[in-house]
């Protein structure tokens, strides 16, 4: 099957900065999760793949045709933006049946469209308020909806969750896996794995502009388990409880923390150590325990040391 996305050796450069450095990908049908922490590079992948972005060096297809500079593809691409593009003296209804009405259909189909768009967001009931009476979510929900409105067959979501509460968290993310059974080509991007988890499988991370991993989640959910996992600890007798776990075999290394409350202990083997830490809770009154660095960013630093 031909790819509905390309990028052979593409790279954008902002002056003397660069923003994404020769990457080589191809995405078909279906959800394609983009992983990466701000400032990685997913904004630019996105903008090149939307023809807003010229690559600097190399080529950028879609649907098969360059995507830089190329009005015949427009039609078939929905853009949900990173930016608050919505027009504030507009209603929801107007701004949506509006962006339509540019892209060629008549007043009454792009009114249509745009109720059936504002209906998958759960916006029906507020498409004749102002969008500027909207919340942040529902600005999110408001750029969605006219990112679908026109039956597109490639999608470029570009950070659709943040802002939303976990209702409409749920239903934007059970509309894009919906889409993407139908067939349409999704590019979503987040800086939250369970977020990409919950949509699809099919993952790419990027970090420093560079592509550092692509394929199935539980590849990278691997990775985890293949580097130090850091676990901080508090209890009010910090000393005696490293002293109990420094002799696990499991543990590489404990440091204190603020106030001497604190400890964090580098482990090869997290599961082990929680199960033996919640057996120690009440012997040393451990009142809290985390991981401080989120998954997503220790892959990233794992992929960059390797």
């Amino acid at each position: 099957m031909r790819p509905m996305v390309e990028f052979a050796r593409a790279s954008r450069f902002y002056g003397s900065l660069m923003a994404l450095n020769d990457i080589t990908t191809s995405l078909h049908p279906g959800v394609t999760g983009l992983l990466g922490p701000n400032g990685a590079g997913k904004t630019t992948f996105l903008r090149l793949a939307s023809g807003q972005l010229a690559p600097s060096q190399g080529e950028v297809k879609v649907l098969g045709m360059p995507a830089w500079s190329n009005p015949r593809i427009y039609h078939r691409l929905g853009v949900c933006p990173d930016v608050d593009a919505c027009w504030r003296g507009q209603s929801g209804l107007q701004f949506v049946s509006g962006l339509l009405r540019l892209s060629g259909f008549a007043r009454d189909e792009a009114n249509r469209k745009a109720l059936r768009a504002l209906e998958s967001v759960d916006l029906l009931d507020v498409r004749n308020r102002p969008s500027a009476t909207y919340s942040r979510g529902m600005r999110q929900r408001l750029k969605l909806a006219q990112a679908v409105a026109h039956d597109p067959d490639v999608l470029l979501l570009d950070e659709p969750l943040s802002g939303m509460d976990p209702v409409n968290r749920r239903r934007v993310i059970d509309l894009v896996r919906r889409l993407g059974r139908e067939g349409k080509t999704i590019v979503v991007s987040s800086h939250v794995l369970p977020e990409i988890e919950a949509m699809t499988r099919k993952i790419l991370l990027i970090h420093g502009g560079r592509l550092l991993a692509e394929g199935d989640v539980r590849e990278i959910r691997a990775l985890l388990d293949a580097h130090p996992h850091a676990v901080s600890l508090r209890s009010p007798d910090a000393r005696g409880l490293a002293r109990a776990i420094a002799v696990w075999p499991h543990v590489l290394s404990i440091a204190f923390g603020a106030e001497g409350r604190w400890l964090t202990v580098e482990t090869a083997r997290p599961e082990e150590f929680y199960g033996a830490a919640q057996a120690l809770a009440e012997r040393f009154n451990i009142e809290e325990i985390f991981a401080p660095d989120e998954d997503l960013a220790s892959v990233f630093r794992y992929l960059v040391r390797k």
